[in-house]
Parts: structure tokens; C-alpha cells; sequence
């Protein structure tokens, strides 16, 4: 019982998800259509996309990355806006969860040994944003953009021309908020700089690379998971297993209720006629209730505006910590720092996602 409580309070998202799967096959029995509902490209990439990260972690890339900013940092305001620039831009390429769980535990470690564990809760914080923020750029960023890209067939330039002021507006304001950082020197030893496997980082890269192709259409999704699966069977065989394979079954849960609810006519019309105009609010107001990815699987089947569900989906992972997995996590590992404080990081949390939620809702409605 013990770790069915523990079970639940992990994986909260899947568990509704594979409830409301279960839910919709009694009004729509399994039959031959349910293949229809999965999306293999976006569930294929996917699973590379985590196990080559996992690779380039493991390779000893980011921890490479963070030792090498740290060390130029002179004092606490420097210190905070690298910290936060590092999960703002390699979130595009590495998801912002993946970036939360890299990132956060070192600025813990480094205000610690700084003795500067005040400053943890802000500079966290707008880590979080920075990583919410700085994936909605590229299909990469996170799982619901890497959805949404392919199951509205859009092109890398469509793409872009959608989040990219959005992204651009969203550096600017994080490094206003980075401003009242105290300027105090800070002298932090890290100790030796972690060093690089290179034979590992060397074949990642590469398989990094060959899933871009894939996510830019030029390699078909079958032939990029046969590529690094085999890679990997003979090369790295453990990584294999270090993909997060509930999340994986967390969209496979989602396809099959959307898709049984998109042959109920009478949900389908009801939510159609629900999202007509109000595309953005809703994405907006589904993503603070059942987490952003969720709300992207959900609503896409019933609408055709892809701008605005993106942009509900991708900003509306501000708000509350369950809007983003990212969110959760870093609120996950800094209440696991020493002299965290949940009240102080929850209040500061709240604020500065909702002047940002606020903002970017007025640039929605004055961009065409």
C-alpha cells in the first residue's frame, strides 16, 4: 500500500489519464480504429529525444556547461542570470524538464557552498519561467510542442513565426526580473571541472542531430527509431531503459480518450462549439487544471486553430506549479534544499508567473 500511495502521488497525470482511457471504451468499444488514435511519429520521437538526452547527461555535458558559466560569474546578480539563461536556451534543445532536474540541484549546490541560501528561492524560480519559457520556442522544447508540430503538419517556419516574438518578449522580461538580484561579490570553489566523456558526447551529438533531421522531415520517424535503437543495442545498450516511459504512457492514454471522444458526436460538437473564439483562454484555463501536455492532447482534435492552442498550451504553463511538469519538479527538488521554504518559494512563484501569464496574454491578442 505503501508504494501504491507513493505510485499515486508520483504519477497523479497518468493515472487520471489512463482513468479517463478506460472511462471513454465503454461508449466507444476497442475496435480497429483505436490505431488510429496514436500518434507513433510524436511517440517515437519522443522516446529518442529522452534517451539521447539521457545519453548527453550521463556523457557529462551539462554538468560541463554549468561548471564553465559558474566559473565566470563574479558576483550573486551574474551568478543568477546565468544560472537562468542556461535553463532558458538549452531547454529549447533538451526540454525544460530535463533542464529543471540539470540545473536547479546546481544552483542549490552553488548558493549553498556561496552561503546564499535566501537568493535559491528567487533564482529557482525564475529558472523555472526561464525553462517554461524558453522551450516554446522549438518543436524540441517540450512534449506538447513536439505534438501539436506534428499533428498540425506545420512547417519549421510556421512554427517559429508563432513562438518566436513570444520567446524573444519572454528573454527580455526574464532578465528585467533578474535585475534586483543583489550585486555582493561571490567566491564559490567547484572543485575540478567535471570532465567529458568524448567517445560518448561524440556518438549523442550524432544521434542528437539525426532526430532533428527527423523532427525537420527529412528522415522518416521509423527509420530514426531503428537507427538509434540498433545504435544503442550494440553501443549503450542501458540507455535504452532511461527513457521516462510514463509519460510515454501517459500520451498513449490521452490519444485514446481524445480519439473516443472525438466519435461521440455529441462531445464533439459541444466541445468544438466550446473552443470557437476562445481557443487561447481554454488551453489556457485546461493547462492550470490538468498540466499543459494534457490539454494539448485533449483540445487539438477539436479545433483547427493551431496558433492559438499552441500559444494556450506553451504560455499557459505559467500559472499554477501543476500547469508544468517542469514546475513541479523544481518545486520538488528545492523543497528537498536545505532551508527551503515552501510559503516564501510559492508566494514569489505565484507572482512572477502571473505578471508574465498577464503580459503575454496581452501580446497574444495584439499580434495578428
Amino acid at each position: 500500500m505503501a508504494h501504491l500511495r507513493s505510485f499515486i502521488r508520483r504519477e497523479p497525470v497518468l493515472l487520471i489519464a489512463a482513468l479517463a482511457a478506460l472511462v471513454s471504451c465503454f461508449f466507444v468499444p476497442p475496435d480497429s480504429a483505436y490505431w488510429g488514435y496514436l500518434d507513433l511519429r510524436t511517440l517515437a520521437l519522443l522516446y529518442c529525444l529522452m534517451t539521447v538526452v539521457a545519453g548527453l547527461r550521463q556523457a557529462g555535458l551539462f554538468a560541463h556547461l554549468a561548471h564553465l558559466v559558474c566559473e565566470r560569474a563574479g558576483n550573486l546578480r551574474a551568478m543568477g542570470i546565468l544560472l537562468v539563461l542556461l535553463c532558458f536556451f538549452t531547454s529549447m534543445l533538451i526540454t525544460n524538464d530535463v533542464a529543471m532536474l540539470t540545473f536547479v540541484p546546481f544552483a542549490v549546490v552553488v548558493l549553498g557552498m556561496a552561503g546564499r541560501p535566501k537568493e535559491l528561492t528567487r533564482i529557482v524560480v525564475l529558472q523555472t519561467v526561464a525553462a517554461n519559457l524558453g522551450s516554446m520556442l522549438t518543436p524540441v522544447g517540450n512534449p506538447q510542442n513536439l505534438y501539436l508540430y506534428s499533428f498540425y503538419d506545420l512547417s519549421m517556419g510556421d512554427f517559429l513565426r508563432v513562438t518566436f516574438p513570444f520567446w524573444a518578449l519572454s528573454l527580455v522580461l526574464i532578465l528585467a526580473a533578474c535585475m534586483p538580484l543583489s550585486p555582493a561579490p561571490l567566491q564559490v570553489f567547484l572543485g575540478e571541472e567535471p570532465g567529458l566523456h568524448k567517445r560518448s558526447l561524440r556518438l549523442y551529438l550524432v544521434l542528437f542531430a539525426l532526430c532533428l533531421t527527423t523532427v525537420l522531415r527529412l528522415l522518416p520517424w521509423w527509420a530514426m527509431l531503428a537507427a538509434v535503437v540498433l545504435t544503442l543495442l550494440v553501443l549503450d545498450r542501458k540507455m535504452l531503459l532511461k527513457a521516462d516511459f510514463l509519460l510515454l504512457l501517459t500520451f498513449v492514454a490521452f490519444f485514446i480518450f481524445a480519439g473516443n471522444l472525438a466519435r461521440v458526436e455529441a462531445v464533439d460538437r459541444l466541445l468544438r462549439r466550446l473552443l470557437e473564439g476562445r481557443e487561447y483562454w481554454t488551453a489556457l484555463a485546461a493547462s492550470q487544471v490538468i498540466s499543459n501536455v494534457p490539454a494539448a492532447l485533449l483540445l487539438s482534435g477539436f479545433t483547427d486553430n493551431a496558433r492559438a492552442l499552441l500559444l494556450g498550451v506553451d504560455i499557459g504553463g505559467l500559472g499554477t506549479p501543476i500547469a508544468s511538469l517542469a514546475s513541479l519538479i523544481s518545486l520538488k527538488l528545492y523543497s528537498h534544499s536545505e532551508h527551503a521554504s515552501l510559503g516564501r518559494f510559492l508566494l514569489e512563484f505565484t507572482a512572477v508567473n502571473l505578471a508574465l501569464l498577464a503580459i503575454l496574454s496581452v501580446l497574444v491578442f495584439l499580434l495578428p
